[in-house]
């Protein structure tokens, strides 16, 4: 396995200056200087030294800050929205969309360090880091271009029963966000931005790997928003997040991760009710092979399912049911193809196989391959589950049951558990059992093989793909989940409206109140009642 390397093979354009010291935060407007004990980041790349043992990169720190920065932190983004009469929650919407349009523009100047970090701290490979980059700046103006749609919409004065009225949607309040390791940029910003652009003022705490590459957009968030609209921090989330749930100065929990975390969070906060929740979590999306699909199409979208990046994403393929009539050959053309995929470093041409930046998962992914293996299942592929440091060869691993640990639990990593099966009621009462449920991958030729099913799981998961593997994009569409997968709808349009509320300004028509509002539309006094047109 390809984990070695010294400073004369790293590609000159693929080197960052170490270590990369990040030693301030922003709270209020300010970047503020830490002076206090730091976190040591370490890439999941090691070092070959000229004696052949093998060091972890050490690429940085981070402020490991406390209970009493994160209150800090809580009492700017709480004293910005000042009970919704802060600047920014009253501001006109065009106003904010500059401000968000000018910060796109700061963090285009960023594409090259970001992306770079995001290849040495997570070995997310080269082209998937630019694309994350690129797709992070798309989707914000996506945004802009849906809350302007959504503002003309909402441009006209309406009149039912004799009551005029202006209805708008306005900010819910201080938004906390923690965001994932996996996709640091992406999925933060599909929280963050549609967050601010609403008018809520924020505190983020990003995820423990990936944390260095927000650092070059820490200037770009400082000038571009008004002081306490945002607000980073660093540190334990356990330490930082705990006492600022605990004060019930939160009004939104914006979590992507893991559900046991989301609902420790949840407790802490003491009114429950007033708590809007914007939440991302597991899923164990399966794939189904029937026996008329196209065998080498369902290889191909099975095998990018479950093993780009790793099969660190939510939207994984985690499980493939096969029918038995098929399994053979799809199993033999899986384990050909997964042959040709390249393990190496981030920065190795059409690299596949990358470096994992938990350091934990290695120990945790032998554990599902043993276990499998006890009961019953074999390693198809050779070397499947080999390791080395942060690399773990992927596994593929048949026949799998429902006894085996793998069965359920969603590995998050480079394992692929197979499953035989002879009637098609057995995927979908896994479907309607698993505890999630937020995407499925059906493969067939047939139309009248499809409909039968696309009917039954739309009520079961959030998005039924036909002939392709799972996946978030296009942001355009909904992001969602059923069951233990997800809270609120996110991309573009549906996060506009995930982190807003409909409110409405109402005058009972008469010769007072008409002369009134008369006066507010022509004399422009007001940034809720208007009639302006955002070009």
């Amino acid at each position: 396995m390809k984990n070695l390397f010294t400073n004369s093979s790293i590609p000159e354009e693929f080197r960052i200056n170490v270590p990369y010291i990040q030693d301030r935060y922003l709270v209020n407007g300010s970047l503020k200087k830490w002076e206090g004990k730091f976190t040591e980041i370490v890439s999941p790349i090691f070092e070959a030294t000229p004696e052949g043992t093998l060091v972890q990169k050490s690429i940085g720190s981070i402020p490991d800050l406390g209970k009493k920065e994160a209150l800090e932190a809580l009492e700017s983004a709480y004293t910005a929205y000042d009970k919704g009469r802060g600047a920014w929650a009253t501001m006109k919407v065009e106003e904010r969309i500059s401000c968000v349009e000018k910060f796109a523009e700061m963090m285009l100047e960023t594409r090259d360090e970001v992306v770079k970090l995001l290849m040495w701290e997570i070995g997310k490979p080269y082209n998937e880091s630019c694309n994350e980059f690129d797709r992070t700046i798309e989707y914000i103006n996506d945004t802009i271009v849906a809350l302007k749609a959504m503002d003309r919409a909402d441009s006209k004065v309406q009149k039912s029963d004799g009551i005029y009225a202006q209805i708008r949607r306005g900010p819910l309040g201080v938004v906390l966000c923690l965001s994932p390791y996996n996709y640091p940029l992406n999925e933060t910003f599909c929280l963050l931005i549609p967050a601010l652009i609403m008018g809520n003022t924020t505190i983020f705490k990003p995820a423990r790997h990936g944390i260095l590459l927000l650092s070059p957009l820490l200037k770009a968030f400082q000038t571009c928003f008004p002081k306490g609209v945002v607000n980073l921090i660093y540190g334990s989330g356990r330490t930082l997040a705990t006492p600022i749930m605990k004060s019930g100065k939160v009004d939104v929990l914006a979590l992507i991760g893991n559900s046991k975390s989301a609902n420790i969070l949840q407790e802490y906060h003491p009114k429950k009710n007033r708590l809007r929740l914007v939440l991302g979590l597991e899923a164990k999306n399966p794939g189904i092979v029937l026996p008329d699909s196209d065998i080498d199409l369902a290889v191909k979208e099975c095998l990018l399912g479950a093993l780009a990046f790793n099969g660190q994403r939510c939207t994984a393929l985690k499980i493939l049911f096969v029918h038995e009539d098929v399994v053979q050959e799809f199993n033999q053309k899986f384990v050909e193809e997964l042959a040709k995929l390249t393990v190496g470093l981030p920065w190795d041409s059409d690299v596949n196989i990358t470096p994992l930046p938990e350091p934990t998962k290695p120990a945790y992914i032998k554990e599902l391959i043993d276990d499998a293996l006890n009961l019953g299942a074999v390693v198809l592929n050779k070397g499947g589950g080999d390791s080395l440091k942060s690399f773990v060869n992927p596994a593929v691993l048949y026949p799998v049951n429902n006894k085996m640990r793998v069965y359920e639990e969603e590995q998050f990593g480079p394992v692929v558990p197979i499953v035989s099966f002879s009637d098609i009621q057995e995927p979908l009462d896994y479907i309607s059992e698993s505890n999630y449920g937020q995407q499925v991958s059906l493969f067939s030729k047939n139309a009248s093989s499809l409909a039968p099913l696309i009917d039954s799981l739309v009520n079961q998961v959030c998005r039924v793909n036909i002939n392709t593997k799972c996946q978030r994009g296009p942001d355009v569409f909904p992001f969602v989940g059923r069951k233990d997968s997800a809270v609120s709808t996110l991309s573009v349009h549906d996060a506009l409206r995930t982190f807003s509320i409909r409110t409405l300004v109402a005058f009972r028509s008469n010769e007072a109140n008409d002369a009134i509002l008369t006066d507010l539309l022509e004399s422009n006094q007001s940034n809720f009642v208007n009639t302006n047109y955002i070009l």
